[in-house]
């Protein structure tokens, strides 16, 4: 029943530019407009609660808060129901007839001491409520404050055009119904079991009960009305912990370990992150939707909250809950302000406390650290503030670990570091048959050196910059000259070779030309005859195919062919007078070297050709 005049008003510009904006583009999705009703419904509760601190008589009539979701399938309504604090006819206008503009944000700005303190859990009635016009061709707002006088209410009409009409009406409840007419498209948000399923995901962990009702179905509690980051960590058992991991991260396996973290003083925020056992199967793209879940005021926001973690943790889940993040246009938007760096930066941290923690229990270290150890490195790449700590979270597979487990940490490769030895060293092959049968290594294993064997698409490039660890360097055995007699510390002095030596590198060298960049005796072998070597600064082979497959041209890289002068192949190039028969087997000696690294050939065929002719021609000798 009316009783005063209505009044009509037009939008101003912004909000225009606002609402067009909000129902063709702002949202992702239109089902975001549930979530921004219920919040600023539980907003409006937040703020009587707290106002009946110093006013008891506020809540004495009706001591109870919840919010009523009530749906009329026969005429197309679906209203949202608060019995908060609600507002007069000036906050009616004031705050739904400009943007962002708050009666709980100036409420807040009178707020000093404890009481600014106190007033944490309350919200801001923003610019969320303009997501209504998403899915309603007209909406009806009534309300009357908590303090007014029984029927004096407030009537807000619009269908998001351009204007709006505001009424007095009798109202004799306290607080606001938001009420929508849906349009012909919206039909969905009429069924009870979709806005069930809806009010669970957004809302389940508001601080009320919120009801829905209509659909000739009873009045039925919807959300737990708890958020259980919110409980005192002593009150919580450890399979509701593991109970609430499965339900946010719709995971049917126990999770390998989390924490539950309260931070308060200059941030205050509440964390509860979690390290699954098992890899979901998107992890491996980048663009993936990712992120632990953004909570204010235990109000869901989104489960795609990037900005507190770095990329290399995206597997990380979680909720973050806090009430000082400062919030834009559509809440789903954070503003990149301070208060996000600082979070991020703890955040970040305690996830990699998790994780040394979690490294005592091998176990379950190792099952970590097969699903998700390669993200780890991606972080040694991109986190060069944590790339220490980062190091020794690290596991490789060795020279001395049985299989192509990676269980080696970087603490146990030193604590069994040799008293002469100057270097970490590492190879990195195209697989772990490939790394364990190198030639390379065998110097190394005749020594008992153990080398760290690398065979993940990414190790090169990691190892541009893990590039030393406890004071210690690292040193690729496929590079530069390789002499482990030398004295620790001084420049490798190769042996002078005698005239026949240096005549057969030089023959080598005018067949393969510019295969290599030069043919040399090293330290390297013992059972092998030849070897590639890559200069210091030459761009390894995975380097070159990661930049080929990101479409960059990669530099060219020409290696060194290294010979075992005691290898009996080698004695018998040597040895070769006919200069076709030397040419095909330097080129053979080259070819096995290339395999060798697990490389393809340029030329298979021709290998096969000249291998084969080869084996005619000793088959011919011995008969």
């Amino acid at each position: 029943m009316e009783s005063g005049e209505p009044s009509t008003f037009s939008f101003q510009a912004e909000v225009k530019q606002l609402l067009h904006l909000m129902v063709h583009s702002l949202y992702s999705e239109r089902e975001i407009f549930l979530r921004e009703l219920i919040s600023n419904a539980s907003d409006a509760n937040d703020r009587l609660r707290f106002e009946s601190l110093a006013r008891p008589d506020l809540l004495a009539a009706e001591p109870e808060l919840g919010i009523v979701v009530r749906i009329d399938p026969e005429r197309r309504l679906l209203s949202v129901t608060d019995n908060g604090i609600g507002m007069s006819r000036e906050e009616v206008i004031d705050n739904l007839g400009t943007i962002a503009r708050s009666g709980t944000g100036q409420f807040l700005e009178r707020l000093t001491g404890e009481a600014r303190n106190d007033s944490r859990l309350i919200g801001q009635f923003g610019v969320g409520f303009y997501s209504a016009f998403i899915v309603a061709e007209e909406v009806t707002v009534l309300s009357r404050r908590a303090d007014a006088q029984p029927g004096q209410g407030v009537a807000w009409v619009s269908d998001g055009r351009g204007e709006y009409r505001v009424e007095t009406v009798e109202r004799k409840e306290r607080g606001t119904t938001v009420q929508l007419k849906l349009k012909e498209n919206a039909g969905e948000f009429l069924q009870a079991e979709r806005l069930k399923a809806l009010i669970r995901k957004y809302s389940d962990h508001i601080a009320f009960p919120v009801r829905l009702v209509g659909d000739g179905q009873e009045e039925e509690t919807v959300n737990r009305a708890k958020a259980l980051w919110a409980r005192p960590r002593a009150e919580i058992k450890d399979d509701e912990y593991v109970e609430f991991y499965k339900h946010i991260a719709h995971d049917a396996d126990d999770p390998l370990t989390w924490s539950h973290n309260r931070v308060e003083g200059k941030r205050e925020y509440t964390s509860l992150l979690y390290v699954p056992a098992t890899a979901p199967f998107d992890l491996w793209n980048r663009e993936a939707p990712k992120g632990v879940k953004l909570y204010v005021q235990r109000v869901f926001i989104t489960d795609q909250a990037t900005q507190f973690l770095p990329l290399y943790l995206r597997f990380v889940r979680g909720v973050v809950d806090s009430s000082e993040l400062a919030l834009n246009v559509s809440r789903e938007l954070l503003q990149q302000d301070e208060a996000i760096g600082a979070m991020r930066t703890a955040l970040t941290r305690r996830v990699l406390d998790m994780l040394d923690r979690l490294a005592e229990d091998a176990d379950k270290y190792a099952k970590f650290w097969s699903q998700f150890g390669v993200l780890l490195k991606e972080g040694l790449i991109e986190d060069f503030a944590n790339r220490d700590r980062l190091a020794k979270l690290m596991r490789f597979s060795t020279t001395k670990t049985a299989g192509d487990g990676q269980t080696r940490s970087l603490e146990q490769y030193l604590a069994d570091f040799k008293a002469d030895q100057d270097a970490i060293y590492f190879l990195v092959a195209e697989s772990p048959a490939a790394a364990r049968n190198s030639p390379h290594l065998e110097t190394f294993k005749e020594r008992g050196i153990e080398v760290l064997l690398l065979t993940d698409r990414l190790d090169e490039w990691v190892m541009q910059h893990l590039t030393e660890h406890g004071g210690k360097p690292f040193k690729d055995v496929r590079r530069g000259v390789v002499d482990l007699d030398t004295a620790k510390g001084a420049a490798p002095k190769p042996e002078p070779l005698d005239r026949e030596r240096q005549a057969l590198l030089k023959r080598v060298k005018q067949v393969l030309r510019e295969r290599v960049d030069e043919v040399r005796v090293g330290g390297r072998l013992r059972q092998s005859a030849a070897c590639l070597v890559l200069s210091e600064h030459d761009l390894g082979y995975q380097m070159r195919e990661l930049l080929s497959a990101a479409g960059h041209k990669a530099p060219v890289a020409v290696p060194s062919l290294e010979l075992n002068p005691e290898h009996a192949l080698v004695r018998r190039l040597d040895a070769e007078s006919d200069p076709g028969r030397f040419e095909r087997l330097a080129l053979l000696l080259f070819e096995q070297a290339v395999l060798a690294e697990g490389r393809q050939l340029d030329d298979p065929a021709a290998f096969v050709a000249r291998l084969n002719e080869l084996l005619t021609e000793l088959g011919g000798q011995g008969g």
